[in-house]
Order: C-alpha cells, then structure tokens, then sequence
C-alpha cells in the first residue's frame, strides 16, 4: 500500500493541472524543513524524475519545483542522484530557455551539484571531446554579458560554479586555455557592483593561479586585466603619489589617482593575495610583479589592514618579496 509521501509523489504527474501545482507545492513547503528534506530525501528516487519534468513546465509549477530541487540538492546524497540522473543536462538545456527567475534558481542548483566531483565533471563534459568545454563557455558567456545593474541578475551565481570547477585541474586548463579566453571574460567582472560577482571572481582567479607553475604565460598574457583585479582590492582607498603611479601601469595608476571605495569583505582581499604569492612564486611572475610597482601597493595596502587573516596573506607576501629581492625597500616592514 502507497504511503501518503508515494502517493503526493504521484501527484506530481498527473493529468490535473489543479492537482499537479497542489502536489508541487507541497513537495516545495517540505523542502523548507529539516524534517521535509529528510523524508524527501528518502523517496529520491521516485520523486526526482517527475520533479525534474515539471522545470520545463508553466511557471506555476516550473518555479516550485525548482526552488524545491534547489533546496533537495544541499543533501549531498541526493545531489549525486541528481547528477546520475543527468539533471546538470537538463539545467543546461532550460537554462537560456526560461524566465530570469527560473534561470536564476537552476543556476543555483548547478551551484550546488558542481560542489560534487562528479557534478563538476559532468559540467565539463569531461570524456565528450567535441562537447568539452560547451557548457562552460555558454556559462561564461551569461555571466559577463548580464548586468548586475539589472533587477533581475540571474546568472550572478555562475561565479560560484566558476569558483567550483575551478577547484579541479581540468576546470582550471580549461578557463586558461587562451584559445577560449575565458579568464579574461571572466576578470572583466572583478568590480561588479554585485558582491557575489566580485566573490566569484577573486575565488576563481585565486584557484587557477594554483597552475602558475605550469601556466603562468597564459596567466601574463591577460595581465592587463590581472593586475588590477588582484591589486586594486588591496590597495586601501588612499590616493598614490604621483611618484608612485609613474612606475605603474595606465589601468593601475588612473585607478590609484582617485579615491575608492574599499572592498569590504576579507575574504575577497585574502585570495587575491594568495592568488599574487602563488604567481610570484615564479621568477617570471615576480619580475611581472615588480615592473608594475606592485610591492609599493602591497605596503600601503598593509598598512591599513585589519583583519588578522588578511593580514597574514599580506606578511606572507611580503616576506616572499623581501626575500626575494635582498631588500626591505618597497616590501612589508613586518613587526614582531
């Protein structure tokens, strides 16, 4: 005998409009719950697939039903389903297809399967040659050409899926194939006026410079973009010296003549100097770094420095630079 859970599943495909939106709308008011989610959780298998279908329907029940695959897929058990499933397939077929809301709510969920390795994978399309790299590139393509000036910014998430494939090997090479471009698409959006952007695009940056043993010609080639995404959130909000902006780049020091508003949030400030270390770690990238009076910005951005962790990643830095060079001059004076 069907369980009640069984039976609202089989609600979900049925003929009855009426019946359909009260099914998927309980399914959504459940996923609200820890409680909800545990008992969906359970009956994965049977509700994902008629779940799924409803994301190509109206949006009366094409919206529920996303928000409800959206918070099912924070259980990670169930995300792998998900994936199994084909669902990342389905995602990127609806994705350019639907209003900016439902896009908005299955990039959300492509956030979350790619926090799988399988998830990640499949967006990839690893094993598919002719395909590899497709879903990337139409994800990238979205991302730098809608506004976060916009009401709606469905695509403002996609940082974080670049941020997760990112964290892989395979998603790196791929972003800094310069035959693609797609760092350099995607660094365009380092001063977004939305937070999740800039978060999106310091975390992904700082990942690929984990190849910059292997890639730091790609990553050079797009340092006119580069310095000014890593740099200019460290720099504090004073105004350089004239003397200071000489030795700079035109990208770097017209943004240094001005006063700015600082990036408030740590996190960002941390990786973008993990992503500098990591780059000046090779000697390419430190001659790179100098010829663009980079340790001067280094110091007067320390100087203003609160918090503890972000000042670790500056120390970190500057103790490189330092020793590097055979001089403190233009480096970090570190206390004890």
């Amino acid at each position: 005998m069907a369980t009640e859970l069984e039976e609202l599943v089989g609600f979900l495909s049925s003929p009855s409009p009426n019946l359909t939106k009260a099914a998927v709308d309980i399914v959504h008011g459940l996923t609200g719950s820890e409680d909800g989610l545990k008992s969906l959780a359970n009956h994965a298998e049977i509700l994902l697939p008629p779940l799924s279908r409803l994301l190509a329907g109206k949006k009366e029940v094409s919206e529920p039903a996303a928000v409800a695959l959206v918070n099912l897929s924070q259980r990670s058990a169930v995300a792998a389903k998900m994936v199994d499933m084909g669902m990342i397939n389905l995602a990127m077929d609806l994705l350019f297809k639907s209003e900016p809301n439902i896009s908005r709510l299955l990039v959300m969920l492509l956030v979350n399967l790619t926090q799988l390795e399988s998830g990640t994978a499949s967006l990839l399309q690893a094993g598919g040659e002719k395909m590899q790299g497709l879903y990337v590139m139409k994800l990238v393509r979205s991302f730098c050409r809608s506004s976060s000036s916009e009401d709606s910014d469905p695509f403002e998430h996609v940082g974080s899926i670049l941020v997760n494939i990112s964290k892989k090997e395979a998603g790196r090479k791929l972003l800094l194939d310069p035959k693609r471009g797609l760092l350099k698409q995607i660094i365009r959006q380092y001063d977004s006026s939305s937070p999740l952007r800039r978060k999106g695009v310091s975390g992904t940056i700082r990942n690929c410079c984990f190849e910059a043993a292997s890639e730091l010609q790609n990553l050079l080639l797009i340092s006119e973009f580069l310095w000014p995404a890593l740099l200019l959130p460290v720099a504090g909000n004073k105004i350089y010296s004239q003397q200071d902006r000489s030795k700079m780049p035109l990208e770097l020091s017209s943004a240094l003549a001005i006063e700015r508003e600082p990036v408030d949030d740590p996190e960002i400030r941390a990786e973008v100097l993990e992503a500098i270390y990591m780059i000046t770690l090779q000697e390419a990238g430190l001659r790179a770094f100098w010829s663009v009076n980079g340790p001067r910005i280094i110091q007067v951005g320390y100087e203003d420095e609160e918090d503890p962790k972000v000042m670790e990643a500056y120390e970190q830095l500057g103790s490189l630079l330092i020793n590097s060079s055979g001089t403190e001059e233009s480096a970090i004076e570190t206390s004890n």
